[in-house]
This record gives C-alpha cells, sequence and structure tokens, in this order.
C-alpha cells in the first residue's frame, strides 16, 4: 500500500480537523504541522505526535516526501502565496475557501497547478454532506424533472460572524453564501451564471463591529439556461450553541420539489447548567469518540485518496473561480445597486 507524507498549515478549528483526521489514516505515512502560534502548535503536536511541528511553514519545503498540502490558514489573504509557494514547489495542493482574493490571483495558481500537473482543490466541504449530495441526486437522476428554481439559506451565530468579518474584511457572500453557490453551480452544471444582483442588509453586526458588516446578504443568480437560483448568507444570529449553522434548501422542478431542513436540530441536550444544548450544529462538523459526524473529515480523506490513487479531485479550482467570480460580482452588485452581467471583465474595467 503506497504511502505519501502530508503537511496542514494552520492548525486551528478546521486545520485541526484535517490533522487529526490525516494523522490516523493508513495512507500517510509521515504527517507535518505548520502553526503561527506556539500554544495551539504544542497542543496538537502533543496529541498527534507529527514529524514536523513548526511556526514558519516555509521551514516544510526542505522536508522530502511531503506530496500533499492542506492549507488551513487564516487570515485568507495567506491562501493566494502559500498556495503559490506550494504549487510552485511541486506539492499537490487543497486550499480552504476562498481560492484567492483576486481573479488574477485565482488564475495565476490555476496556471501553475496546470503548468506543474499538479492536483489543486478549494474546500467546499458542504458537498460531502450527505443531505446536499441526495439532493444534487435528486436534480441528476430527473427525480424532480427539469430543474426550475433552486433556494438555499443559510444562517450561523453573531458569535462566528465577528470572528470572520473580522479577520477578512470578506462578504457574506464570499464567507458563508460561497458554499451554497458552490453547491448549487454543482447540483446544475453544465449550466453557467450570466448575471447577477444582490442587496445587503443591516442590523446587530454593524453595532458589534463598529464598521460596515452587514447581518445578510442575498444573491439572485440568472444561469444561462434561464433558472433562477437565490442564495442567502447571513451571520448574526444571537449568540448560542457554539459555531451553530442552519441551512434550508428548496429545488423546485418541472415534476417535483426537494427540500431539505438542515438546521441541526435533531440532536438536542438539555442540562440544568447549559440549558439547551444543539451539538454536531457546526458546518464542518465534529469528532464523536470514534466515528465523525460532519463534511469535513471525508472531505479530507477524498484528497489524500485523490492524491495516492491519481482520481479527480471533487472541486476543480475552474469551478472554485467561477463561484468567486459570482461572489465578486453580488459585491458590486450591491455596492452599485444594479445588475452585473458575467463574465466580470467590463465591470473591473469600470471601477479601475
Amino acid at each position: 500500500m503506497k504511502q505519501i507524507g502530508v503537511a496542514v498549515i494552520g492548525v486551528g478549528w478546521c486545520g485541526g480537523i484535517r490533522a487529526e483526521t490525516l494523522a490516523s489514516h493508513a495512507l500517510v505515512s509521515q504527517l507535518h504541522l505548520a502553526e503561527i502560534r506556539p500554544e495551539r502548535l504544542a497542543e496538537m503536536k502533543a496529541k498527534l505526535k507529527p514529524a514536523t511541528a513548526t511556526t514558519n511553514y516555509k521551514d516544510l519545503f526542505s522536508i522530502k516526501g511531503i506530496e500533499a498540502v492542506y492549507i488551513s490558514a487564516t487570515p485568507e489573504g495567506l491562501h493566494y502565496p502559500m498556495a503559490k509557494d506550494f504549487l510552485a514547489a511541486g506539492k499537490h495542493v487543497f486550499l480552504e475557501k476562498p481560492i484567492a482574493m483576486t481573479l488574477a490571483e485565482a488564475d495565476e495558481l490555476i496556471s501553475i497547478a496546470r503548468e506543474k500537473k499538479r492536483k489543486f482543490t478549494i474546500g467546499y466541504s458542504q458537498r460531502f454532506n450527505p443531505k446536499f449530495a441526495y439532493v444534487r441526486k435528486c436534480i441528476r437522476d430527473a427525480t424532480i424533472g427539469k430543474p426550475v428554481t433552486a433556494l438555499v439559506s443559510r444562517h450561523i451565530t453573531r458569535m462566528l460572524g465577528s470572528k470572520i468579518s473580522g479577520r477578512s474584511k470578506l462578504s457574506p457572500a464570499a464567507m458563508e453564501a460561497t458554499h451554497d453557490l458552490d453547491f448549487v453551480f454543482w447540483c446544475l452544471e453544465p449550466a453557467k451564471p450570466v448575471r447577477v444582483y444582490s442587496q445587503v442588509n443591516y442590523g446587530a453586526m454593524r453595532a458589534m463591529s463598529g464598521g460596515d458588516v452587514p447581518d445578510q446578504q442575498w444573491v439572485v443568480v440568472t444561469m444561462d439556461n434561464g433558472i433562477s437560483v437565490v442564495v442567502g448568507g447571513g451571520w448574526s444570529l444571537p449568540l448560542g450553541y457554539p459555531n451553530f449553522s442552519t441551512t434550508w434548501i428548496e429545488m423546485i422542478g418541472t415534476e417535483g420539489a426537494v427540500m431539505v431542513d438542515d438546521s441541526h436540530k435533531d440532536v438536542v441536550v438539555n442540562t440544568v447548567q447549559k440549558g439547551m444544548q444543539l451539538p454536531m450544529s457546526t458546518m464542518p462538523g465534529e469528532f464523536v469518540d470514534h466515528t465523525y459526524a460532519g463534511p469535513m473529515s471525508p472531505e479530507t480523506v477524498h484528497f489524500l485518496e485523490a492524491v495516492v490513487y491519481d482520481r479527480p479531485v471533487m472541486v476543480t479550482p475552474e469551478h472554485a473561480r467561477m463561484v468567486m467570480e459570482v461572489y465578486i460580482a453580488a459585491d458590486l452588485s450591491a455596492e452599485r445597486n444594479e445588475v452585473i452581467s458575467l463574465p466580470l471583465r467590463k465591470h473591473l474595467e469600470k471601477a479601475a
């Protein structure tokens, strides 16, 4: 059985899940970790016993045997330079969303990956949520006939929203609705987005942040086959169970509909000390003793197996770039209060 060396850059919440998943996998010969916070690095080093634990990711360039790299670092502006470094060094790269901060950066990463013939994918973990996969199946096998419209609404708590918006200054469309844009486009491929209109709504987050942070962003996308897509992403739910996420999906077709309640209210723990709790309610999921509840662990293994067995990745970087173009268009639309047509080139030239 072939084994490979893997590295995880950034072992916070999501990177920690990926590192723990990889540490116990039979296809991993050695695990290498990079994390700028010494206390977190020490914690993960003691727990996972990696071959390398460093505060400088560039230390990993000289280590032979590392074939695949998972980049889970924040803030998101680090994604492009880190991915560029590792792709140029000939490594296969798994990169958390977003793929980059600009379309030019995304294009450069895609070009390097092609030139080096390396696998390059972006972390859209909701594709590994069984409920989401079932919705796609109902569309692909025509259970609901020809799709006509799609609606996805996602909300997370303001505790998590403050953390995300405070580090990157990216919009709800870029950081939350991006998962659902990816999901809907995946369901409807080969259809492509051609027109975008978006609005943002302000409330609790502006008061909490003291800045221009919306509570919610709605994005309406018209596809080239006439299908209408509505995706909403928000991060202002009242403080509650840590990192709680709730999602509602409606896919309407000519012969039926599929609706999914992914609100994570199916498991409730009620204690005298903490009151009502909703475990296993985060987007990434969490470890539960011998198993894992959520999409991030199987997504991590998928990329590992894609590298070891030379299989296609689930999310192509070209698809991730398309999603990025749509949420950039959504932000432009909300700013200008006008419909934005795709491709974006002429709108970006106008802004310049």
